[in-house]
């Protein structure tokens, strides 16, 4: 890979390309940590209020990642679009961009909120009944107001990214985190104490309180947004100050949904091979799929560095190619790519080797540390293939090519990876080994699948910047 081009080898351009990179890249990693804490924070909460509801909380939140991250890539379709018009300095076309990505945020809301108040289909794919199945339906309920809030702040988000603006988005998602916490903890456990007003009584929600904290979090954090845009001098230049809201266009609708679609269907595969292991996995226990919530939540944080690194990578592109410099485009998307694995590798070594303390924050139950504990081996592994087909990915749709990943993600992710994990883990076969049998089956197919997709969109991304190089 490295002889493919040798002029971008140098230590010098390495290190300047990586200064570019982390400065728009920190403030991205530091408000999508924020983001994932949501989750870190009600993981926590509920393995220590209930097993029965952390099981709740890990099928009730994969539907709603499934439903979310699908609708998210379709309208994250602005990043590219708005990046490479503000890279042309066409700042108003830009800000359009903005509004209809809103419209679209809002009709999606629409489907969204119908999935997630009935759910039914994903409760009999997990095999959930009874008590477990009643709180993912109170879970799920709350998460329905949230979602429009969600949706809609994605476009505030994917807008200020490409036009290299990501502190206000940390800020506000910092904000929202600080907001979370205390409510969270008043809803999962409920209160019972003397104020000087008198009494005052909450009970105990359990996962269904986490649902509730988010969406009243998300419509705030919304509303902030809201106001940033129409009161900051910064977004004057893209004519989104006016009180009048641009109506719905259909050339701009169709264009970002055109690169949206693909962009959301890379996501949602990918997301759905990744959640969908939560519903079969569930269906071996509430010890088990806890344990896998744990994992999941672990390699959620993981993935918080390589994904501000392809953010960043990718808005630099898009930014370059507008301005007309194929080959500064070029070169930042390789060496993107060279930095997010690197620092991929590191970070897995780091948590494979201080994984018993790392449990033990999250949880004390022995049973649902010992169900967790040798998945993390199969999460160092997971993580550096997450890291390179993301970089890959997010780069090609800098480039606005989104429909060949699709192929690829579909063939190694839903193929490889929860076909052939279905397989290994319920051991169709009969030559499953006992040590594959299980969480770990899922875990280790996934693995696969995801280094097949990510070895197959590296060597897409490394064909198409050769190409870049000679035209």
């Amino acid at each position: 890979m490295s002889a493919a081009l040798p002029e971008q080898r140098t230590r010098k351009g390495i290190l300047h390309d990586a200064r570019r990179i982390a400065a728009l890249a920190w403030p991205l990693f530091f408000g999508q940590l924020a983001v994932l804490a949501f989750s870190t924070v009600d993981t926590v909460m509920t393995a220590r209020y209930s097993a029965v509801d952390l099981a709740a909380l890990a099928i009730g939140g994969a539907v709603y990642i499934t439903v979310f991250v699908g609708f998210m890539g379709v309208i994250l379709a602005i990043g590219p679009i708005a990046g490479q018009l503000f890279g042309a300095k066409q700042l108003h076309e830009a800000g359009k961009q903005l509004h209809q990505a809103m419209w679209l945020a809002l009709g999606m809301s629409v489907i969204g909120c119908l999935i997630l108040l009935f759910p039914q289909p994903f409760l009999t794919l997990s095999h959930a009944d009874g008590v477990v199945a009643e709180k993912v339906h109170g879970y799920l309920n709350a998460l329905a107001f949230a979602l429009p809030s969600a949706l809609l702040f994605t476009a505030f988000r994917g807008f200020n990214t490409a036009v290299s603006r990501p502190k206000i988005v940390m800020a506000l998602q910092f904000g929202s985190l600080v907001l979370k916490v205390p409510l969270n903890a008043l809803l999962v456990f409920g209160i019972d104490a003397s104020t000087p007003f008198g009494t005052l009584h909450i009970d105990a929600q359990g996962a269904s309180g986490c649902g509730i904290a988010t969406a009243i979090v998300m419509g705030l954090q919304l509303l902030v947004a809201w106001e940033a845009l129409r009161r900051d001098p910064f977004y004057r230049g893209f004519g989104l100050q006016s009180r009048s809201f641009a109506a719905p266009d259909r050339s701009s609708l169709m264009g970002l949904l055109r690169l949206g679609i693909p962009m959301g269907l890379s996501i949602g595969i990918e997301v759905t091979g990744f959640t969908f292991m939560a519903f079969f996995i569930a269906r071996l226990g509430a010890t088990p799929v806890a344990g896998h919530q744990i994992a999941v939540n672990l390699i959620s944080v993981l993935f918080m560095m390589p994904l501000a690194i392809a953010n960043s990578t990718s808005t630099l592109v898009a930014q370059r190619i507008g301005a007309d410099d194929m080959r500064d485009a070029r070169r930042i998307g390789w060496h993107g790519l060279q930095l997010g694995l690197l620092i991929a590798a590191a970070m897995s070594m780091s948590v494979y080797l201080s994984r018993e303390s790392l449990l033990r924050a999250y949880t004390h139950d022995a049973v649902i540390i010992a169900a967790a504990m040798p998945l993390l081996a199969w999460v160092m592994l997971f993580h550096v293939a997450d890291a390179g087909q993301t970089l890959a990915s997010f780069t090609l749709r800098a480039y606005k090519m989104a429909t060949v990943p699709v192929v690829i993600y579909a063939s190694a992710i839903w193929g490889v990876g929860l076909g052939g994990g279905y397989v290994v883990a319920f051991n169709l076969t009969g030559l499953t080994p006992a040590s594959l049998q299980g969480a770990q089956g899922f875990w280790a197919a996934s693995t696969a699948g995801l280094t097949i997709a990510a070895l197959g969109l590296c060597s897409f991304l490394i064909w198409i910047l050769r190409q870049k190089r000679f035209s």
